[in-house]
Parts: structure tokens; C-alpha cells; sequence
């Protein structure tokens, strides 16, 4: 059994700024961005929530240190004079990233904050880009085709059904009363499903396919 006198010489860690943006990536990771609040932050770290404000503002405070630990943890790739072969890897690292923290593309698309940290990472591409040769306003159009997907995430035309949704008989209905209507997707959805009939694609797959198919115009355009 610890004694009070062993248990007060064991002090408690100094809270610090880095220290309560780890467990808010912590908190983040298991219940998701809605589970992060100044008070549960308090709990997670053992402290008053009161605490907290001698080292961020406010809740806005930490989801733009959020941002710069993600941005933080995509390991950099150094170019060599193949804009591709930096390039391509980079990127799917920052994918790697945003599949650890599924949290992560929400907020970085709604931070309206330019961090330093953001502002480093784009350099960065950009740098990659005209090491290839790309002059400046290619290079400008390479990050608005690229867009989200320099920083690991795209955005889904259609969201995946839920894991409650229909089962495969209704599948099979729903299929039926499409290819009268609607032949050509039908004939898609069945080709390319990688788990049967109208079932969900695989987002690596289409993520990567999609990767390949800008870097590769990009090369022609260069």
C-alpha cells in the first residue's frame, strides 16, 4: 500500500500548453470532437477546468492547437528533384494521420485560423512542387486541384450507409428498382463495389486512384 508520505513525494506533472492539447487529442480519439469541453478536459487532466485558462483562452484556443499537433504528426518527406516521389508519400502520411484522428478533417475545414504551423506545411508542398519545376501559378493551381487532399482527406460525394442500414436483400430489392430507372449506375455500383452488390468502395483504394490521377495530369501540365 503507497503511503501519504510516498504519495506526496510523487508530484503530479506541471500542467503545461502541450500537455493539455495531448489530452485533448486524447479525448478527441475516443468520443470524437464533441466530447471535447473545457470540463471534461479539466477531468481528463485531474484539474479544475479553471485551470485550464492559464494556458489556452478558450475552446477555440485549443481546437487551433488541435490543428498544429495533427499538422505535427505527418511526418515530412524531403525532396530529391522528384516532385512525385516526395510528394506522393507526404500526402499519404497526412491520409494516415486523419485515419488515426477521424476527428481531424472536420477541424481542420472549420478552423478559420492561419497558423504558423499550416502556413510551414504548405510551404512546404509548394516547395516540392517548384523543386519539379512548376512555376508559381502552376504550383497555385496544383494546391487548389489537390485541395484537402494534401492534407490527407477528401470529401465523399456520397457518405457510407450506416452500419443500421439496409441488408443485403434489401440491397438486392433496391437494385432491381434502380436498373430500370437508372441502368448505367446500376451497372457501376455492381462493377466497382468491393463488397457485393451496391455495398461501400474501398476508401483507400479510391483515395490513392484519386491521388495518382492528379499527380499524374499535373505532371503532363507541368
Amino acid at each position: 500500500m503507497v503511503s501519504q508520505a510516498t504519495a506526496k513525494a510523487e508530484p503530479r506533472a506541471p500542467l503545461t500548453k502541450e500537455r493539455v492539447l495531448q489530452a485533448a487529442v486524447d479525448l478527441a480519439d475516443r468520443g470524437g470532437i464533441e466530447a471535447l469541453s473545457m470540463r471534461k478536459l479539466g477531468q481528463e487532466l485531474g484539474v479544475d477546468a479553471m485551470a485550464l485558462y492559464r494556458h489556452v483562452r478558450n475552446k477555440e484556443d485549443i481546437l487551433d492547437g488541435l490543428v498544429d499537433a495533427i499538422l505535427d504528426e505527418i511526418v515530412p518527406v524531403p525532396s530529391d528533384g522528384d516532385w512525385k516521389m516526395a510528394l506522393r508519400p507526404q500526402v499519404m502520411n497526412a491520409r494516415r494521420v486523419m485515419l488515426r484522428h477521424p476527428w481531424a478533417p472536420r477541424v481542420l475545414e472549420d478552423q478559420r485560423n492561419v497558423s504558423p504551423t499550416m502556413l510551414a506545411y504548405v510551404e512546404s508542398v509548394l516547395a516540392k512542387l517548384a523543386a519539379g519545376g512548376f512555376s508559381i501559378e502552376m504550383a497555385h493551381h496544383a494546391i487548389h486541384v489537390m485541395g484537402s487532399r494534401i492534407l490527407g482527406f477528401n470529401q465523399d460525394l456520397f457518405e457510407e450507409a450506416a452500419a443500421s442500414g439496409p441488408g443485403p436483400q434489401d440491397d438486392a430489392i433496391l437494385a432491381g428498382m434502380m436498373a430500370d430507372r437508372f441502368p448505367r449506375i446500376t451497372d457501376l455500383a455492381q462493377s466497382v463495389s468491393h463488397q457485393g452488390v451496391l455495398g461501400a468502395c474501398d476508401d483507400d483504394v479510391e483515395f490513392e486512384f484519386g491521388l495518382d490521377l492528379i499527380l499524374d495530369g499535373l505532371e503532363r501540365r507541368r
